[in-house]
């Protein structure tokens, strides 16, 4: 087989790795309801990529290393995305399925009331309890007409409030969601006097 030359080998590996991102970028948008078609034209592509690549010699142990992580990584994608078409296909929740945690409601007046209440001491380690929280904001915006929220960016928002609130004294930090009048209200306060966990 032929080698490729060094710039060329690290141009096509760049490309696989540009590819693969989209291309989970893409299967995310998919499983979340956001594309209507799994993006199969990308995921040949990619393939293809894949199978150019192989059939080279690559000469350098730093490129064959990074090839084979890619490829690998392709692969292990590759199986959990039919897991995921498998099971949509038969009906049942696959690897993609959020589970909601189930919680009793209470009947509140119309207007106002309160929809989701948490408290953090350390959110990286309360992870659960950011996702039911994430979840409850999720669902109030869309019922409300509004763009969800990249869970990153709301982890970060609840951490920096965390880490903010504690830097002045409160050891714990409350988030509350509520609807007021009719709109949506998130706000974080300060426990007083709550000690850690």
């Amino acid at each position: 087989m032929p080698d490729l030359a060094g710039a060329d080998v690290d141009r096509e590996l760049q490309q696989l790795e540009a590819d693969l991102k989209r291309l989970e970028a893409e299967y995310t948008m998919y499983f979340s309801g956001r594309l209507p078609t799994p993006p199969w034209e990308q995921r040949a592509r990619v393939a293809g990529l894949i199978t150019r690549l192989d059939r080279q010699h690559l000469a350098n142990y730093g490129d064959r290393f990074r090839f084979t992580t890619l490829q690998s990584r392709f692969a292990t994608f590759v199986d959990l995305w039919d897991r995921g078409l498998r099971a949509r296909e038969e009906g049942r929740p696959g690897p993609f399925a959020t589970v909601r945690p189930v919680t009793a409601e209470t009947p509140a007046p119309a207007h106002d009331r309160i929809l989701h209440v948490a408290s953090f001491t350390d959110p990286l380690r309360e992870l659960d309890k950011v996702r039911d929280l994430y979840h409850a904001l999720g669902d109030a915006r869309a019922e409300a007409g509004e763009e969800p929220v990249p869970f990153h960016r709301f982890v970060q928002l609840v951490r920096e409030q965390v880490v903010g609130m504690q830097r002045a004294g409160s050891a714990e930090v409350a988030f509350r969601l509520a609807v007021k009048e009719g709109k949506l209200s998130f706000t974080a306060r300060g426990l007083a006097g709550a000690g850690p966990r």
